[in-house]
């Protein structure tokens, strides 16, 4: 089966082939023979009916600083003309992320979209995650300092972060005394306009965040991330460092927990977290990374994995 694929990304020539999933799975396409292209998502464009694209033909290699050549551009229909469009743009989750989920949502009936445009914009990670709240350390959505406070007062230390932050950013940790906290919540009131998540603070992180990879809803593998130096983040972009990994019992109930619904809702390639083998912090839907490092450590494919994935759903869309 070959396919046309449209890849919906930040630029290639911004990205770390090492270590970037995108690139992982645009490596892997080519090598089954699919064609690629590549369009940044300012490039989608609507009218009557149709969702298209200013996109460039493109072929990718591992070579560090050589590692894709772009033809020249077309207006690439991706109703008609593409099979699969890779939506892997970084968040954060803004209205130009819920804008284009919009407009994907348009062709979702003739061309399958990874990830399931509707279900990301109904699972934002740090909202969908609520649906698992037996799972979760003790969690308060907020933008008010007296509900802040009285729930350092009940939990003791906690974290503040944004509600649609991704990447480690701006995650900050109170400590029992409440310093602080008064001037980060009107800094976070001025930054975001929606409420800020607030969690008792896990001293397990000392020893890692798991991130775990589902594709169609069955574990690919996983890997523990451990902080750096002076961090309490684990997050790789923010210099966290990786290690091999296997999963806790109840880890594999939370996955077993959640998996046939993420299939359902079609959520082919998604990335959780979790801390201390038995605290869900995040459900990452919009553009999960982590796949090189897992398949680094444990030697499998997970890249393949999801393209088998998408073909399957495609020649089962064929079919019907």
């Amino acid at each position: 089966m070959t396919l046309t694929v449209a890849c919906q990304m930040d630029p290639l020539d911004t990205i770390n082939i090492a270590g970037d999933s995108t690139f992982a799975l645009m490596i892997r396409a080519i090598e089954r023979g699919h064609r690629l292209f590549y369009y940044p998502p300012e490039a989608l464009n609507y009218s009557d009916g149709r969702v298209w694209a200013k996109a460039w033909p493109a072929d990718v290699r591992n070579e560090p600083g050589n590692h894709f050549t772009l033809g020249e551009p077309v207006s690439l229909d991706l109703g008609e003309e593409a099979d699969v469009v890779l939506m892997r743009q970084d968040p954060p989750f803004d209205l130009g992320y819920i804008t284009a989920t919009h407009l994907l949502e348009r062709i979702r009936h003739k061309t399958l979209v990874v990830n399931d445009p509707v279900e990301v914009r109904n699972a934002p990670e740090k909202v969908f995650v609520l649906d698992y709240a037996r799972f979760m350390p003790p969690t308060l959505i907020t933008r008010s300092y007296e509900e802040a406070r009285a729930f350092l007062e009940r939990h003791g230390a906690i974290v503040v972060k944004p509600l649609h932050g991704n990447g480690g950013k701006a995650i900050f940790k109170i400590d029992e005394g409440g310093q602080n906290l008064s001037s980060l919540i009107e800094v976070f009131n001025t930054a975001y306009r929606e409420p800020h998540m607030v969690q008792a603070f896990l001293p397990d992180i000392a020893k890692g965040d798991k991130r775990i990879v589902l594709v169609d809803g069955e574990v690919a593998g996983a890997i523990n991330r451990l902080p750096g130096k002076g961090e309490i983040r684990s997050n790789l972009a923010v210099g966290g460092s990786a290690e091999k990994t296997e999963l806790t019992e109840t880890e594999r109930e939370i996955c077993a927990g959640m998996g046939p619904e993420l299939k359902q809702r079609g959520l082919i390639f998604v990335g959780i977290d979790v801390i201390g083998g038995k605290w869900l912090t995040e459900i990452n839907v919009t553009s999960p990374t982590g796949i090189v490092a897992i398949d680094k450590f444990n030697g499998t494919d997970s890249s393949g994995m999801i393209w088998d994935a998408i073909e399957r759903r495609v020649a089962e869309r064929n079919a019907g």
